[in-house]
């Protein structure tokens, strides 16, 4: 099958990687060269153009395409507006990615075949999981790229998610919360921790080896 992926950041880049390792041709593009260099080796084509152009997309035949998969990281206007025109240009399935609920219901309004939620639906999937019995201590996603259980020490007791700014700092993702038989997806920033419990984190290896030392 033939994709494209439009906004080759940290999930672009995995869906481009995936897609080619199993046989299928993917065009790759963005508008930062460096950003389509890193997946020169792992994608049939890549094209550098502005994706709310809609003559640079005709040009690169983007109607040709099984998919088109929006994972545009940076500037939610622009990953619904790229959706927009995909969708007005006749594209047969449009697939999105959004960072919040809210650009979920606008890129739903606009007519994206299907809308996803990253880190919400790789929580819920964990939290399945949990409940089913099948404790996740480590989900290995690609070589540098982790889903691992971190247990809170003493010392951040009674600090807030918010406070410590775990995003900012280390680049990672909570997913979830445990505590006792308790779970918490996607807990919010105003959400303290307790000593003894356990955050079900997405991220770099490196990113969670320094969040290890931190808690």
């Amino acid at each position: 099958m033939d994709f494209a992926v439009i906004g080759i950041g940290r999930f672009g880049s995995a869906v481009v990687r995936t897609l080619y390792e199993m046989g299928h041709h993917v065009l790759a593009i963005d508008r930062d060269e460096d950003a389509l260099r890193s997946v020169q080796d792992s994608s049939t084509h890549s094209v550098q153009l502005d994706s709310t152009d809609p003559e640079a997309l005709r040009a690169v035949g983007i109607t040709n395409f099984d998919a088109v998969v929006v994972s545009i990281g940076a500037g939610v206007q622009e990953s619904i507006l790229t959706t927009l025109l995909l969708k007005e240009m006749g594209c047969r399935k449009v697939v999105s990615k959004a960072s919040g609920e809210l650009q979920a219901r606008v890129l739903e309004k606009v007519g994206a075949d299907l809308v996803i939620r990253p880190e919400r639906d790789m929580a819920v999937r964990v939290a399945r999981s949990l409940a089913s019995g099948h404790v996740v201590d480590l989900l290995e996603l690609s070589p540098n790229l982790l889903v691992e259980e971190v247990s809170v020490g003493p010392r951040v007791n009674g600090k807030s998610l918010g406070d410590l700014d775990l995003r900012s700092r280390y680049g990672v993702s909570i997913l979830l919360l445990k505590r006792d038989s308790q779970i918490v997806v996607v807990p919010g920033g105003e959400t303290e921790l307790r000593a003894g419990d356990v955050l079900v984190v997405f991220g770099e290896k490196q990113a969670l080896a320094k969040l290890e030392s931190s808690l």
